[in-house]
């Protein structure tokens, strides 16, 4: 197993350091084996100096993948507020990129805590009170869908919750659906992927 990277420079601010070690920790050995001890020894600092910045390891958690895996959060939101900019072929395959990028990074992190109920349980009770969690983006590509169909841009009986579904369905799977093929690869390039997803998408939606 690959070791952890070493700690950025004390030059570094602490919480810069943290969340690079937790990143790097929840990458390596899993989310369900990372504990806050040894991601404030990775960094460098006390745990007691990571309970300044952070109130748990959830908390660390919903911050990597807000702040090191691709940004799928920031572009939906986006666009939900700017609908028109480009066309919505255009963004659901961004969209689409985006979010197979973000699945890719995050489901080895995540997948750990599938072996453990019990602390699967207690981690899904945490992010419920950081109002996070893996239908999250569901809602986000939904809401700029909804923009979408408010705009004219799409029928206007679009369900547009089950399209967010399907096109976030589809990029979750291509994460880990191909890991036991003989290339271990998907069969599309990534960008050939999010403009079929996004064709396909867009056919259901009456765009």
């Amino acid at each position: 197993m690959q070791s952890p990277k070493p700690p950025r420079s004390p030059q570094v601010s602490a919480r810069v350091r943290l969340v690079d070690a937790a990143h790097e920790l929840m990458r390596t050995i899993g989310l369900a084996r990372t504990t806050t001890k040894e991601i404030a020894k990775a960094a460098g600092c006390s745990e007691a100096a990571l309970y300044k910045h952070f109130s748990s390891k959830e908390d660390l958690f919903v911050t990597v993948l807000m702040e090191r895996l691709p940004k799928l959060g920031p572009l939906v939101r986006r666009l939900a507020e700017s609908p028109g900019e480009r066309s919505v072929e255009e963004n659901l395959t961004e969209i689409a990129r985006q979010a197979a990028l973000f699945y890719a990074e995050s489901f080895p992190i995540a997948a750990s805590l599938y072996a453990d109920p019990q602390l699967k349980r207690r981690h899904d009770e945490a992010l419920r009170e950081l109002g996070a969690g893996p239908h999250v983006p569901i809602e986000w590509v939904d809401a700029y869908l909804r923009a979408e169909r408010g705009a004219g841009r799409v029928a206007p009986d679009a369900d547009t919750y089950a399209a967010a579904s399907l096109l976030l369905g589809a990029c979750a799977q291509r994460a880990f659906a191909y890991d036991m093929t003989p290339s271990g690869l998907p069969p599309q390039e990534l960008g050939e992927f999010a403009r079929g997803v996004a064709r396909a998408l867009l056919r259901g939606l009456g765009g």
